[in-house]
């Protein structure tokens, strides 16, 4: 695969697992409390859902940067020149 289309591809799935986490978040933080319909059922623990976003967020933003960094460790694929058979097919 040509690496622009590998960065491309990369960027564009970045992008997007952003925008997600983004949503993700916001909707935690920004969400109303609500007193739970019925007396027996507990009420939502604000604290709990803003930890179990954010706590995958970093993780996404770790992987994030190792991916970035092994990306661009990474050997490219040096291009060898093709060898032409002989007259008799075999070299």
């Amino acid at each position: 695969m040509d690496a622009r289309v590998a960065d491309a591809i990369f960027w564009i799935a970045a992008a997007c697992c952003s925008v997600a986490q983004i949503a993700i978040v916001r909707s935690a933080v920004a969400a109303p409390v609500t007193e739970p319909l019925e007396r027996g059922l507990p009420r939502p623990r604000r604290a709990s859902e803003v930890v179990w976003t954010i706590v995958p967020a970093i993780g996404l933003a770790v992987l994030l940067v190792v991916t970035w960094r092994a990306i661009q460790h990474a050997p490219r694929a040096a291009t060898v020149p093709a060898v032409s058979a002989g007259a008799g097919g075999m070299p």
